[in-house]
C-alpha cells in the first residue's frame, strides 16, 4: 500500500492486478471519500477531485467538513492502568500527556 497526501486529507491506494485499476481511500477521518484510476496520474487527479467534491458537498449542506484529526482522543483504561501510567510520568517528570504522546509516538514508528 501506498499514502497520499492532498488538503492534509490521507488516503491509501492499493492496485487492483485483475481490474488493472488503483483505489484509494481517505484514511483520517470518519466520513467516507474513495477514488480510483488507472494511472498514477489520473488517480491523483481522482483523489483531489474526490476531496475537493466532499468540502464542496459540505458546503452545499451548510456543514463543516470534517477535518482530519484534531490531536484529541480520549482512552479509556483500567484504573490500575491509569494508576500505572500516572506514576511512570510523574518518576519521568513530565506530564501523563507528554508521557502518553512520547510513548505512542515510539510505538508508532515500529
Amino acid at each position: 500500500m501506498t499514502t497520499m497526501t492532498y488538503k492534509d486529507y490521507e488516503a491509501v491506494v492499493d492496485f487492483d492486478d485483475e481490474a488493472e485499476v488503483f483505489h484509494g481511500e481517505v484514511i483520517n477521518l470518519r466520513d467516507v471519500i474513495t477514488f480510483q484510476g488507472e494511472s498514477v496520474t489520473e488517480l491523483k487527479e481522482a483523489f483531489k477531485d474526490s476531496v475537493e467534491d466532499y468540502l464542496a458537498f459540505c458546503k452545499e449542506r451548510g456543514e463543516k467538513p470534517e477535518k482530519p484529526f484534531s490531536g484529541q482522543f480520549v482512552v479509556r483504561a483500567d484504573p490500575s492502568l491509569h494508576r500505572a501510567v500516572v506514576s511512570a510520568a510523574r518518576r519521568a517528570g513530565v506530564s501523563l500527556n507528554k508521557w502518553v504522546t512520547t510513548t505512542l509516538s515510539r510505538a508508532s514508528m515500529l
